[in-house]
């Protein structure tokens, strides 16, 4: 197969417009993944051993089962079963599909950072006599979500790369879009090497956005720690 410049200067207007369309779905799963790794967190401190033992499998057993049969899952079986089945088009179940599964990993970063936070700080808003939504909000979560935030910012690439998994199930995206390309003119060289060439430029400079935001986090608190070991 010869590589031809023409083929990929055809390609790119559908390669592009796939190109929202992956980022659309990404930025969806990202923000649905935030919100339901709270319910994960939140569900965990319920009480209750037989409770948290069922919601412990409930996690490994979505953590353990690839995405791809999560989303044919979704899809294809979910609507045939009784009383309870429910057709979903292709993107909202991508959201489910991609958003759940990385929800659980999420939810262990939210937990990492929430543990970092001094036991003092639950103490001070105890002894002030806050209400549990502003200990949350106002002293727990703005000290907790910014460490982990390099984190995110991680699962936020590893996510944009798993996304054209939903091609699978319909969802035109950019592989949607160099498959449906290279099945009409029998060229699939040059539109995958489009797919290929967006998703580097994308996700290099998120990827050293996020290392710089680490590097800088990693100062400040190599600083504090320095500033709290001094003597008095």
């Amino acid at each position: 197969m010869n590589w031809d410049w023409n083929v990929m200067a055809d390609a790119f207007p559908m390669v592009f417009k796939g190109m929202w369309v992956t980022l659309g779905l990404t930025i969806a799963c990202y923000l649905f993944s935030l919100v339901f790794g709270f319910f994960w967190f939140f569900v965990k401190q319920i009480p209750g051993r037989p409770f948290q033992w069922i919601v412990f499998w409930i996690m490994e057993f979505i953590r353990s089962t690839p995405p791809l049969v999560q989303l044919f899952f979704i899809y294809y079986a979910w609507p045939m079963v009784p009383y309870v089945g429910v057709s979903l088009n292709p993107f909202v179940a991508a959201i489910l599909g991609l958003g759940i599964h990385f929800s659980t990993y999420i939810s262990e970063v939210y937990r990492s950072g929430i543990e970092s936070v001094d036991k003092g700080q639950w103490e001070a808003a105890r002894a002030l006599n806050f209400p549990t939504g502003k200990t949350w909000t106002k002293i727990i979560l703005p000290q907790a979500l910014p460490p982990t935030i390099p984190m995110l910012g991680n699962y936020l690439i590893i996510m944009f790369k798993e996304v054209p998994l939903a091609s699978t199930i319909g969802v035109v995206g950019m592989l949607h879009m160099a498959n449906e390309y290279g099945a009409q003119h029998w060229k699939y060289l040059e539109p995958l090497t489009l797919v290929a060439i967006f998703f580097l430029l994308l996700s290099y400079p998120s990827a050293v956005l996020i290392r710089k935001l680490e590097q800088k986090y990693n100062r400040r608190f190599d600083k504090r720690e320095t500033v709290q070991s001094k003597p008095v």
